[in-house]
């Protein structure tokens, strides 16, 4: 791991963890996001001081003012990201140097106090260290840490806070699919859209998946798992889903995705066009419009669809309503590309495939 600006961190073991008894049961139906480990990363930033007072404490509420600069403007960013349990009873990361320099670039876009990168490995670090044994042992389980931080100057007044609080949090999660990859059921909002040339869409804070709830609520409504958003010009052109990127497999063996701009610069996303350039795969960036997406679908020239992030890595799109009607993207079923690009890119990440790129990163 790399980067720049090192911070001593202040370790505080918590006097009363989780006993090993109960933690083990917790960690055999952890599902996602439902339980926490014992300890949590702050660091505190101040105009004119930097960041200061790095610690691994306890984990807790947040005590927190009611004119707290983010209750009110919204500097609000944050991270996601998963730590896993090696063959060799190690632990490792995947791409955190890439996870760090984003936490920068979305700190930028929302006029915050962009953290060192070196500053987020290490605090990545030290959370794993000290709470390694929450780390599932189980097939497709993990650690997902969640690296976050707000504005958390007291004041009223619309401009740029000048104090912020960065926190880790960790979650022992199980595999996003634990019955086994299903293709995806997504609906096109006609109505919503994510964000507009100059917004905050490349930047990962919290407001734009605040702005997707209705519309993935929409979806559920009309019995769909997500949402796809399209362009907010001319609603015309797709831009991603409520927190996953997008790819369109053709039969010409090409791979299309849409341009960076207005959505997120996914991790995973980047991954994938490494990994599919590099099997044959001719990798390009370029608008899809619904229009076309729908008419290759019914001709056949566009055979798989899927999308990437995170949480689920790589999953299959089988079928696409929208308020006209629907179509299915080949059969309906995971297609051979999406699998075998989800299931390359799942071995690196767990330490059972070659990894050219030095994508992971050993912590322990």
């Amino acid at each position: 791991m790399s980067g720049g600006d090192k911070l001593d961190f202040e370790i505080r073991p918590n006097p009363q963890p989780v006993a090993a008894a109960e933690r083990a049961t917790l960690l055999t139906n952890p599902g996602f996001g439902r339980i926490f480990t014992d300890h949590m990363v702050t660091i505190r930033y101040a105009e004119g001081k930097g960041w200061y007072d790095a610690r691994v404490e306890a984990r807790g509420p947040i005590p927190m003012d009611p004119a707290t600069a983010v209750l009110h403007y919204a500097q609000e960013i944050f991270e996601g990201l998963k730590a896993y349990r090696a063959a060799d009873g190690g632990v490792t990361l995947f791409r955190p140097d890439a996870n760090a320099a984003r936490f920068v670039e979305s700190a930028k876009r929302m006029a915050m106090a962009p953290l060192p990168p070196q500053a987020f490995l290490d605090s990545l670090r030290h959370l794993i260290e000290i709470d390694r044994e929450w780390i599932p042992d189980t097939e497709g389980g993990s650690l997902y840490l969640r690296p976050f931080m707000y504005g958390s100057e007291v004041f009223l007044g619309v401009r740029p806070a000048t104090e912020y609080l960065y926190v880790l949090i960790a979650s022992p999660v199980e595999s996003y699919f634990s019955g086994g990859v299903k293709p995806l059921t997504v609906w096109v909002s006609p109505d919503y859209t994510r964000a507009a040339p100059g917004g905050t869409g490349a930047a990962k804070c919290g407001g734009n998946y605040a702005t997707s709830l209705i519309a993935k609520a929409e979806a559920v409504a009309q019995g769909c798992d997500d949402v796809v958003f399209l362009d907010a010009v001319q609603r015309r052109y797709v831009d991603e889903m409520s927190g996953m990127n997008v790819f369109f497999r053709y039969a010409d063996d090409t791979l299309v995705t849409p341009p960076l701009g207005t959505i997120l610069p996914g991790i995973t996303r980047e991954s994938v066009m490494k990994l599919a350039s590099e099997s044959g795969l001719t990798v390009a960036e370029r608008p899809v419009s619904f229009d076309e997406w729908r008419a290759d679908a019914a001709s056949g020239r566009l055979r798989e669809v899927f999308a990437c992030g995170t949480a689920a890595v790589i999953t299959p799109i089988g079928q696409v309503r929208f308020p006209d009607g629907e179509f299915t993207i080949g059969d309906g079923e995971a297609g051979e590309t999406t699998m075998r690009i989800r299931q390359t890119l799942v071995d690196i990440q767990r330490g059972r495939g070659a990894d050219p790129h030095g994508w992971v990163h050993r912590v322990l």
